[in-house]
């Protein structure tokens, strides 16, 4: 596995880095869920949003696409996001993949990181740097439930890492994640505050240097038991019965949806120069933050 020091040498620009054209590939979590943003492609932001618009603060010439579409299965992006990423001819690819297997029942951790090994090879040995993601170690009531073969997962990931000189994103050791308000409401997807924090991380482990500060959440007000009973139940009517329905029904929450950001373009957002984005990839209109 790369070291994230080993990643880039030093420079004497802050923020500086090698990378051109950054696709990012998954599934809702890469796609942004959880960190609505109206004024963005697909109507989200999210970490690897996050992520394109400090890379292209010191990069002029840098292009970001997104592939990721919620609700895929990690055979799903093989087939639907592999090829359209090779296309493009990227030099950094962040793969979030496996999720939503997990969570199925028959969720086999080692042959998905088995059919993961081998699109990892691919994407590496077109010279991207590629970074992966592990599962966060999370006490919520759905996730918690999968903790034993998220972990399972995750050591795999690390071999398939070292395998291909891969970097690992660890979310698993990000214990702010274990904040309530790191979550949506939906406690399946992250908050905006999550997806910042996972954005600072992602940087950290590339070895970049950013200006994404930590930001601590709010406490949270003790609830009486009645109130947290009254919360699951909400939870459940609204978010756990219709994501166990769409399963039964052979349904994702991604059926229709396609790739807000298919093709590589300049990024904009907070702290990233206007003209930036002016080349020939192309411009886009700046996003508030």
């Amino acid at each position: 596995m790369t070291d994230a020091s080993a990643i880039q040498t030093p420079s004497a620009h802050p923020g500086s880095h090698p990378w051109t054209r950054y696709v990012a590939m998954g599934d809702s979590f890469t796609e942004g869920i959880g960190d609505p943003e109206p004024s963005s492609p697909g109507g989200h932001r999210g970490w690897a949003d996050r992520v394109a618009e400090e890379l292209g603060r010191t990069q002029p010439d840098f292009a970001y696409a997104n592939l990721a579409v919620r609700g895929r299965l990690l055979q799903q992006i093989v087939d639907q996001q592999l090829a359209p990423a090779l296309e493009l001819k990227p030099d950094l690819v962040t793969l979030s993949a496996g999720g939503n297997d997990l969570i199925r029942p028959g969720g086999d951790p080692d042959a998905l990181a088995e059919k993961l090994d081998s699109v990892v090879q691919i994407l590496s040995m077109g010279g991207a740097t590629v970074v992966l993601f592990n599962g966060p170690d999370t006490g919520s009531s759905v996730l918690s439930r999968i903790r034993s073969k998220v972990a399972i997962y995750n050591e795999n990931l690390r071999t398939v890492a070292a395998r291909h000189d891969a970097v690992i994103a660890d979310m698993w050791s990000l214990r702010q994640l274990s904040d309530p308000q790191m979550w949506d409401q939906d406690r399946l997807h992250f908050s905006p505050l999550g997806h910042h924090t996972i954005a600072a991380m992602v940087l950290d482990a590339l070895n970049v240097e950013h200006s994404l500060e930590p930001l601590q959440p709010k406490p949270l007000p003790p609830r009486t038991w009645r109130e947290a009973r009254s919360g699951d139940l909400v939870w459940a009517r609204e978010y756990f019965v219709p994501w166990v329905l769409r399963r039964l029904r052979h349904q994702s929450s991604g059926d229709g949806i396609t790739a807000k950001r298919p093709t590589p373009g300049p990024v904009f957002g907070p702290g990233v120069p206007l003209g930036s984005g002016e080349g020939p990839l192309g411009s886009a209109e700046p996003s508030r933050q």
